[in-house]
């Protein structure tokens, strides 16, 4: 009897052990788990082992997926979408998100498909391998709904190469390449960035003045550090360097 009483207390204590070594859920409406995270309304240091929804996974999307008759909430697309990438919510829901699982994502399984008739952004050329990482790294990381500050604004070393090109890509290229490019403003080249520099139409789009249309279209405006970097490098006359 003792024995017996001793091998159901050691199999009770085995269940127990079981059940508290569970994962604890990820709560996608805050992009928080109960082990930590950053929800919307946090931020934090950026850090470059993390990928970040608001300053890199969203801006993606708003600019290779939400334009006129594609991925929006828009009620007068035609015929209207079922898949919606304008925010984190829409994202996660319609997207069919699955944190730390991008090949089980419908929305990583677009972005990726080999086949170019089924291939999102439809009609495109495939994002570039450097943002299907940033995608694929963010869902890795559980998918959060998570933002960061940088820890400092370089507004000394700014290149086209290093500085502008890498922002114009991840927030303005979508819209503004291909045939044709959406307010036939072609980005996808020094020249054509150039030639809204000089016409003044870069600089008010992108600090949202009167007049001009507000860029990044639907998206948040720029940060002040960019458009900090923006400003010393058109006041250096926008070299191509």
């Amino acid at each position: 009897m003792k024995k017996l009483s001793f091998i159901t207390l050691v199999s009770a204590g085995f269940v127990i052990f079981i059940i508290s070594c569970k994962h604890q859920p990820i709560d996608t409406s805050t992009g928080t788990g109960t082990g930590g995270g950053t929800g919307g309304g946090t931020t934090v240091t950026c850090s470059p082992d993390t990928a970040y929804f608001q300053q890199q996974v969203l801006p993606i999307f708003i600019s290779n997926c939400t334009e006129a008759n594609c991925h929006n909430n828009n009620p007068g697309s035609n015929p209207p979408k079922s898949v919606i990438l304008t925010n984190y919510a829409n994202i996660m829901s319609t997207g069919d998100v699955r944190p730390f699982r991008p090949d089980d994502s419908d929305v990583y399984e677009m972005i990726t498909e080999s086949d170019p008739s089924k291939r999102m952004p439809k009609g495109q050329p495939p994002l570039p391998a450097a943002q299907i990482a940033i995608i694929r790294k963010w869902i890795l990381q559980g998918a959060q709904n998570n933002s960061c500050v940088a820890s400092a604004c370089d507004s000394t070393n700014i290149t086209f190469s290093g500085t502008i090109r890498p922002i114009i890509t991840n927030k303005c290229l979508g819209c503004h390449s291909g045939t044709p490019p959406q307010g036939n403003i072609n980005y996808s080249t020094y020249n054509g960035v150039k030639a809204k520099v000089d016409d003044g139409r870069l600089w008010g789009a992108i600090n949202h003045l009167p007049g001009f249309s507000a860029m990044p279209k639907g998206g948040t405006k720029l940060s002040d550090c960019e458009i900090k970097q923006f400003k010393k490098w058109i006041d250096a006359g926008a070299p191509n360097n």
